[in-house]
C-alpha cells in the first residue's frame, strides 16, 4: 500500500499530512493564512521526525493545485515539486473545488432525498467566486471557472436542490432561487484529499513536473510597489 505526503496551502487553513495504507497516519494544521510559508517546511520536518520516516519513504507527493490563494498555491506547489523532483517521486495534483465537493458528499443533509447537486465555491472577492458544480454521481456538470454571481446567473446555475460549500458560499445567501439551497459550514480535510489522491494514484494519474502550475482560474494581477 502507498504512503503519501499531503501538502495543502491553498486556502485559509494549511494542512501537511502523512497517509499510509489509505489512512491518515498524522497531520499538522495551520490556521494563520499569512504564515503558510513559514509553517510548511517546519511541519514536514516535524512529521517526518515524529513518525520516524525519511522523505525517501514516501511513495507520492500530493498537493492542492487550486484555485485559491495566489501566494499559498505557489508556496505549496513549489515545495511539492521540489521534493518530487529531488526524490523522483510522482506528484498528484488535487483540485480544491473537487476536495470541497468530496467533503460535501460526505455531509449531504439526510432530508435531501431527491435529485441534488453540489456547488463548490471559493471566494474571489466582491460577488465573484471560483466555482464548479457536481451532480449526485460526483461528476462535474459545470466545470471550474471564475463566476460573477447575480440573481440571473444564480437562477441559471441552481436548476435543482443544491448543497453549497466553500468560503464563497456565504455571499450567495441573498440570491433568489425556486429550488432548495443548503449551506455547509465544513471544508475539506486531509481525509478528503487522501480519498481523491488514492484514486489518481491507482490510475497513475500524475502531474508532469515540467509543466504543472497553480490553477488560478484567472489572470494574476500584481500591483507594483511604490
Amino acid at each position: 500500500m502507498a504512503r503519501f505526503l499531503i501538502i495543502d496551502t491553498a486556502l485559509e487553513q494549511a494542512i501537511v499530512a502523512i497517509s499510509e495504507n489509505e489512512l491518515i497516519l498524522d497531520e499538522l494544521v495551520n490556521h494563520e493564512a499569512h504564515h503558510h510559508a513559514s509553517f510548511l517546511q517546519v511541519a514536514i520536518a516535524n512529521l517526518m521526525e515524529k513518525n520516524r520516516l525519511q522523505l525517501a519513504d514516501i511513495d507520492a507527493i500530493v498537493v492542492t493545485l487550486g484555485p485559491g490563494s495566489y501566494t499559498g498555491l505557489r508556496v505549496g506547489l513549489a515545495s511539492a515539486k521540489g521534493i518530487a523532483y529531488s526524490l523522483q517521486k510522482p506528484l498528484i495534483g488535487i483540485s480544491t473545488l473537487d476536495a470541497l465537493a468530496q467533503n460535501a458528499f460526505n455531509h449531504i443533509p439526510k432530508k435531501l432525498n431527491q435529485a441534488y447537486q453540489v456547488f463548490s465555491m471559493i471566494d474571489a472577492r466582491r460577488m465573484e467566486v471560483f466555482g464548479a458544480i457536481y451532480n449526485s454521481e460526483h461528476q462535474a456538470t459545470v466545470s471550474e471557472q471564475a463566476m460573477l454571481l447575480d440573481d440571473a446567473k444564480w437562477s441559471e446555475l441552481i436548476t435543482k436542490a443544491t448543497v453549497c460549500i466553500g468560503n464563497g458560499a456565504a455571499k450567495t445567501k441573498d440570491l433568489k432561487s425556486i429550488h432548495e439551497v443548503y449551506y455547509l459550514t465544513t471544508s475539506y480535510s486531509s481525509k478528503d484529499l487522501l480519498f481523491l489522491a488514492d484514486k489518481k494514484y491507482k490510475k497513475d494519474q500524475f502531474e508532469d513536473l515540467a509543466y504543472v502550475g497553480p490553477n488560478y482560474l484567472k489572470e494574476v494581477y500584481i500591483v507594483p510597489s511604490k
